[in-house]
């Protein structure tokens, strides 16, 4: 028995030393590279040019909160682009909206358009042949931001790297020929585009043209070549060409079940350009900028994080109202009681956040929970969204498949909003990057909080509110009649002890 303990420890200290002297290739050969100029010479530039002439500085936005739009106008963004796809996010799932997207994103290239993909590799385990593969293609460059040095010992990589390696790239960036972008809350895959027979999200893109998107391609161009972004091809130890292009090419081909995908995966360019002109119909023009965290300061930075410094700036500026839905709410006691000043200042404020049932990460939870009870006593209005929410409920092409909220968004006293990556919680605040779009305009406010509003009814969310003894209640509706909960619904026994105790932990600032 000792022997085999020695043996066990002796291997694991191997693996951690074999790990702790690897590192990233930071000479790996890459080129550098910006974004497409000409923009107005390409089909996508041409279609908003009148717009953005007569609106001079402003520009165009527009909300994307269904699923379907939301794959819809990332397909539509991949067939219509003639020079450039520059895509920045945190996870591309290999399940059929990611191998759909992933396959559209390889047609493009075989049209002659450039196309840029940088992923941060916390999610990408075990995908490096394949995304190197594609890499293979003369239009294609496939990056991984901040890679885990040991492809094959990750766990014990991030145990002797964790300081660099727990900070990521949480960025969700699409942009279209440098004329169209669209950012915020969703990653790629099913659950983001409510085609998931399991879990499904609430989730928030904004879809943007004018000069923002120019500010969105340097915020891209500025990541894609620190050192932090390296070639996919650094993570594998062969070269790959075009007969393993053709092999990953008929790999996607074959898994991608086209019949059973509820949307159309090759809709006819005729349709692609009448949603866009509904899209364009829909554009409110007006100021709008770019809200972003620069990743070659986070490793050594012990300063709050640039979005959360603009959106604390505009907290302070608040005069009336504040509305904000926000997957992961972690406040922090700072955080919690500069809300608790604003209550206190007859400001209104409104919280939609997940519950414990509809909540994917338990431990995020436990870290929320610990403010409930003192903000509710504060007089803030606090909602968590339902496992069985309605409104999710009704697009799912699986009655059984679970809600779940990921939106990050707010509204400022009824005239600005903010929709981005950004959750409300440490890890956005210090440790990961994020990105975002703040823009001034009472017209978009009044159609975020319609979307939000919809988000605490209550076939959709509970209400927390206070019992005679202190206790903490969750109201909602059920068969048309008010039920009320005295311990959190929707969520299991082990699901809650789990939460309690994760939360005797002094984990509050990874979360």
């Amino acid at each position: 028995m000792r022997r085999s303990i020695r043996t066990l420890l002796l291997l694991l200290f191997s693996a951690l030393l074999l790990t702790a002297c690897s590192a990233i290739d930071a000479d790996f050969q890459r080129t550098e590279s910006t974004a497409f100029t000409g923009y107005t010479k390409t089909y996508l530039g041409r279609f908003y040019l009148p717009d953005e002439r007569a609106h001079r500085e402003d520009s165009g936005v527009s909300l994307v909160a269904a699923g379907r739009n939301a794959f819809a106008i990332r397909l539509a963004m991949t067939e219509l682009a003639e020079r450039s796809l520059d895509l920045q996010y945190y996870i591309w799932d290999a399940d059929q909206s990611g191998r759909i997207l992933g396959r559209a994103l390889l047609r493009s290239a075989d049209r002659g358009v450039r196309v840029r993909l940088l992923i941060d590799d916390l999610n990408v385990d075990g995908r490096d042949q394949i995304l190197a593969k594609l890499d293979a293609h003369p239009n294609i460059e496939i990056r991984l931001f901040n890679p885990f040095a040991k492809r094959k010992a990750r766990f014990f990589n991030l145990i002797s790297d964790f300081r660099r390696l727990n900070h990521r790239m949480h960025n969700k960036l699409m942009i279209a020929d440098n004329a169209l972008a669209l950012l915020g809350g969703r990653n790629i895959g099913d659950h983001y585009f409510d085609v998931s027979q399991v879990s499904n999200y609430r989730d928030l893109d904004i879809a943007a043209v004018g000069p923002v998107v120019r500010d969105a391609s340097r915020v891209f161009d500025y990541f894609w070549n620190r050192d932090w972004s390296v070639p996919v091809a650094a993570s594998v130890n062969e070269t790959f060409g075009s007969e393993d292009l053709a092999e990953a090419r008929a790999e996607l081909d074959r898994m991608i079940d086209a019949e059973g995908y509820p949307y159309p995966v090759n809709p006819k360019v005729t349709a692609i350009r009448r949603d866009l002109s509904d899209l364009k119909k829909d554009f409110v023009w007006a100021p709008a900028s770019v809200v972003w965290d620069d990743p070659v300061d986070f490793a050594d930075r012990d300063e709050k994080g640039k979005i959360l410094k603009a959106l604390t700036g505009k907290l302070d500026r608040i005069n009336s109202e504040l509305l904000m839905e926000n997957a992961y709410f972690v406040p922090t006691q700072g955080g919690a009681d500069r809300l608790k000043q604003l209550a206190e200042r007859g400001v209104k404020v409104r919280i939609l956040t997940n519950s414990l049932g509809s909540n994917d990460v338990v431990a995020v939870h436990a870290g929320y929970a610990a403010y409930r009870k003192e903000l509710l006593e504060a007089g803030i209005g606090l909602y968590e969204v339902r496992a069985d929410s309605a409104k999710v409920q009704q697009t799912l092409f699986s009655t059984q498949s679970k809600a779940g909220l990921h939106t990050k968004a707010a509204v400022f006293d009824g005239v600005s909003i903010f929709v981005g990556s950004f959750n409300l919680d440490p890890r956005s605040a210090n440790l990961n990057t994020e990105i975002g779009l703040y823009v001034e305009s009472p017209v978009l406010a009044r159609r975020l909080r319609r979307f939000m509003n919809e988000g605490v009814q209550p076939g959709n969310s509970y209400r927390l509110a206070l019992g005679e003894d202190g206790e903490i209640l969750w109201i909602t509706e059920e068969d048309g009649r008010e039920v009320t909960y005295t311990s959190d619904p929707g969520s299991t026994f082990t699901k809650r002890l789990t939460s309690g105790f994760i939360s005797i932990f002094p984990i509050e600032g990874q979360l």
